[in-house]
């Protein structure tokens, strides 16, 4: 058995996967559209100034808060952004799960503490 092999079968599997397919589909509908792929930057830039904050003071400032809550109230009603971030985290848990897979076979964990 050849494992690069198995791995080429892997991935043609992923690829053909319905949550890696919508995942892709809708990231095309994002980059396809410049107004959008703003959006959703300028979201992601919010989500980590949070998680900056989060990590350095060990809370997230009531400003950051607000902004995060007026941005997921303005992406719930962009129909693309909400389905490619729904897409994107289904992906995600797999792409974890798959990981933790490989990790528990090679027997060092390569995630880090705690996973």
């Amino acid at each position: 058995m050849n494992i690069f092999d198995k791995v080429n079968e892997f991935a043609s599997v992923l690829k053909d996967h319905d949550d890696v397919v919508a995942y892709r589909n809708a990231a095309r509908k994002i980059e396809s559209n410049p107004e959008k792929q703003k959006m959703l930057e300028d979201f992601r830039k919010i989500q980590i100034a949070a998680y900056q904050e989060s990590v350095e003071t060990g809370k997230v400032t009531d400003e950051t808060n607000e902004k995060m809550q007026n941005f997921a109230s303005i992406i719930q009603m962009n129909p693309d952004i909400n389905e490619y971030l729904q897409a994107e985290m289904r992906f995600s848990i797999m792409f974890e799960d798959i990981m933790k897979i490989i990790t528990d076979a090679v027997g060092v964990n390569m995630l880090g503490p705690e996973r």
